[in-house]
This record gives C-alpha cells, sequence and structure tokens, in this order.
C-alpha cells in the first residue's frame, strides 16, 4: 500500500500544468499533516515537476524531457534573475525557446519576436505590447514597471510580463550561463538512461525455492537475480556461487546474499562503475527511496555507456574538459612530457595556478600514460599530492607521468611537474584499471 508521501506525490503529478499548489491545500485535500505536505512537495520540486517562485507562489510546471533539457520555463527564469511576475502568472509553466534582445526600432525587433520567445527590454511600454502579441513574454531590466493594460493583455494571453533590478547584458549572461549548466547536465549519464526497466527484469521472490532459480536461469541464460519479499523491497541477490550444491527445495531467502549494494534512477552511471569494480559486482539493483526494486543495471550495461559517453561530443564544457583539451601530448607515445599553459581562468585569486587544476592535470596525465600502456580507463584509489609550488599564470609547464607498476587490476603512477626546468610539484596516483 502506498504512503502517505507516495500518495501525495501521485496527487500532485495528477495536478494541471500551470496550478497553483500551497501546503494547506495538500494537507486539506489529503487529510494529511502540514509538514507530510511540505516534504512531498519539496521532493516534487527537486523531481522537476513543481517549481517555487518568490511572491508567486509553488505552481506544477511540465517535467522536462532530458533531450529538451536546455529549454528554460519562465519560472525557471524568474528565479535565474531574482524578478518579479508583473502580470501573465498562468503562462510561467511555459518554455522560452530563444532570448531577444530589444535594442533596436519597433519595427526591427518585431522582426526577430515570435512565439515562444523572451523578450528582453528596457521601459519601451510599445515594445511590451507589441511582443505580447507577437506570442513572446517579456522582461524588463532595470526594475521598471510597465502600464496596467500591458499587465491586463498579459493575463489575458497567459505570457509571463517580468521585471528585474539587473542591466540587460547581466540578464542575458545570467540566462546563457544556466542553459549552458543545463547542457552539461544533458551530457551527465545516469542509471536512469541505461537500466533494464523493471518490467523486463527477472527477479525472484524470497519464498521461491532453488529449483525456481534453476527454471529461471534456463529461461534467460542469466545466474543473477535481485530478490525481492511482497511489497517489492530488495532483500537480496542470489548466484550460482548461492545456490551451488543447495538442494532444490531451500527457499531462496536462505542461500541468497543479504544487503545488497544497490543504485537509484538518479545515481551516475560513473558512480555505479566505480561501485562495480570495487567490489567485483556483475548487477546492480535499482531502487527507489524505499528500497523497492525498479530494475536493474549490469556491468555490460555500464561499460558501453561509459565508452559510447567518450565518442559524444560535449556540448557544454566544465573546467575539466577545458583543462584537458589545453594539455599538449607528446609527439610520440615512447615520450612522457605533457606540455601545458597556464591559462587566467585556471588559476586562483593569487594569480598562481589552483590545485583543483592540478589535480585534474596530474589525473589526466596519468590516465593517459596508463591507457596507451594497458588500453584501459583508470580509477582513482588515491591520490597524494607531496610536493607543489606556485606557479604563475602564463608559464608553460611539463608533466612527466613515470608508470611505477601496471598489473592486471592495478596501477602505480608518479607524476613530476616543471617549470622552466624547475620541479614544482609531485604526486603519487594508486588506482584501479578499467580494461575495455
Amino acid at each position: 500500500m502506498a504512503t502517505k508521501h507516495e500518495q501525495i506525490l501521485k496527487y500532485i503529478d495528477t495536478l494541471p500544468i500551470g496550478e497553483k499548489i500551497s501546503v494547506r491545500q495538500i494537507a486539506k485535500a489529503l487529510n494529511v499533516s502540514e509538514g507530510t505536505a511540505y516534504r512531498a512537495i519539496k521532493e516534487a520540486e527537486n523531481k522537476g515537476y513543481v517549481s517555487t517562485i518568490e511572491r508567486v507562489g509553488t505552481i506544477r510546471i511540465e517535467k522536462k524531457k532530458k533531450e529538451n533539457i536546455e529549454k528554460l520555463t519562465f519560472a525557471e527564469v524568474v528565479n535565474i534573475i531574482d524578478g518579479q511576475v508583473l502580470g501573465g502568472k498562468a503562462g510561467l509553466h511555459k518554455s522560452l525557446t530563444k532570448f531577444v534582445i530589444g535594442a533596436m526600432k519597433l519595427e526591427a525587433m518585431m522582426k526577430y519576436t515570435g512565439a515562444g520567445n523572451l523578450l528582453i527590454v528596457g521601459n519601451r511600454t510599445n515594445a511590451h505590447e507589441l511582443a505580447l502579441r507577437a506570442g513572446a513574454a517579456v522582461l524588463i531590466t532595470g526594475g521598471f514597471d510597465t502600464s496596467d493594460h500591458v499587465k491586463k493583455l498579459a493575463d489575458e494571453m497567459e505570457l509571463p510580463i517580468l521585471s528585474t533590478s539587473y542591466d540587460t547584458f547581466t540578464v542575458a549572461t545570467m540566462i546563457n550561463r544556466a542553459i549552458y549548466d543545463q547542457l552539461i547536465k544533458k551530457e551527465i549519464i545516469l542509471v536512469d538512461d541505461i537500466l533494464t526497466p523493471l518490467d523486463k527484469t527477472v527477479y525472484l521472490d524470497a519464498e521461491d525455492r532453488v529449483e525456481e532459480w534453476y527454471a529461471v536461469k534456463r529461461k534467460t541464460s542469466h545466474s543473477r537475480f535481485p530478490v525481492v519479499d511482497a511489497n517489492m523491497k530488495v532483500l537480496g541477490i542470489v548466484t550460482s556461487k548461492d545456490i551451488l550444491e543447495e538442494e532444490y527445495a531451500i527457499k531462496i531467502e536462505k542461500v541468497m546474499t543479504r544487503n545488497p549494494v544497490t543504485v537509484s534512477k538518479n545515481t551516475s552511471v560513473t558512480a555505479a562503475a566505480h561501485m562495480m569494480i570495487w567490489d567485483s559486482i556483475e548487477i546492480l539493483p535499482v531502487v527507489d527511496d524505499y528500497n523497492r526494486l525498479e530494475g536493474i543495471i549490469s556491468r555490460q550495461d555500464v561499460l558501453k555507456a561509459l565508452q559510447m559517453a567518450q565518442r559524444q561530443p560535449q556540448v557544454g564544457e566544465t573546467i575539466d574538459d577545458i583543462v584537458t583539451v589545453q594539455l599538449e601530448s607528446p609527439e610520440t607515445k615512447a615520450e612522457e612530457r605533457y606540455l601545458f599553459e597556464v591559462t587566467p581562468q585556471m588559476t586562483n585569486s593569487l594569480g598562481t595556478i589552483s590545485y583543483g587544476v592540478f589535480t585534474t592535470l596530474v589525473y589526466e596525465a596519468a590516465n593517459r600514460k596508463l591507457r596507451y600502456l594497458k588500453k584501459g580507463d583508470i580509477v582513482i584509489e588515491n591520490m597524494t599530492i607531496y610536493f607543489i609550488k606556485p606557479v604563475q599564470m602564463e608559464s608553460m609547464i611539463e608533466i612527466v607521468p613515470k608508470v611505477l607498476e601496471a598489473g592486471r587490476k592495478l596501477g602505480k603512477v608518479d607524476v613530476e611537474v616543471y617549470n622552466q626546468g624547475a620541479l614544482v610539484g609531485k604526486a603519487l596516483l594508486m588506482c584501479q584499471l578499467i580494461e575495455r
């Protein structure tokens, strides 16, 4: 039976897009405490189908699909710019396709403004009205207001008209940054993207007998299955090792491995790979917040996803991407020196190379060296930076990785960093190897 928390989430999910939500309303509708209602609303907000806006309230919004994550809703824009809603609150759930800077004559401005756009403009009332009639929302910069008839028009057309105290350039930068951050999130593969869903997952009940394991194995050719109770909560994992030499009549719960490692849908595939490699796990059950089975992922699924991710073009670059792209590989694989120029964005407030960038460089140089030797990637188990000196911006540094040991599963790498022939950093990495 569903808990009160789950019932509230299902109720919120059924509300129409744009509907206002309050703790008191939910508590009264479902006969629950306001504390329970508040926690459920916060979870719905975390899951992306509810948004809370200052001076407006909490509203039901459309949950973005992953492929459209780069599109922001007007509700999200309000939060990004610390703005206020002057009119058209019913349209806050809508997504904007692009934003237009209104820095031209009205006739020219309207050529670039269409349905689904957001016009960023100052206190030009005529432009506000024309944009709304063209199907675009309006963002007024500089903290200005607009006329009452424009606000009324925004309400009628269900198109938001927003105001912010920031200037036009700052607002455009803030929205651009938000879209860029969304693009980076889009590139991160989650367990939810690769899992085998519950309806295709083969699992056993704790009350089943060992003979059922044999029957399922013959049918699927697999040997590892999650074990659940009557409420679909994961109790354990059963493998061929567990049932070896056991009698057919024994219950699965007597032989299974209890308290298995599990992941949620929001776990990154990289984190799941780390768990699997560390503990030599072949499958991971995917569970919800109540430990109920939602599917499984296998080691093959994870490795395939990671290899595909490495072949995809990065739409939004992280700091790691920027650093590693600038790291120059040696002309021949036999050489061990990687070159890197310290640019201003790679420095700290004192103008010297930041500790985070230095760590990334050490890791990437070691990874490239081991990838060449072992034809695989690495997962850092331990990194010790035991010597580092300041390196100022615009310096060219040399990174020299030396492999101390490279076995089948483990590797040790000593990395030295030089600037103008002088030693400026040393690190020791111990890592596990992922063979392809």
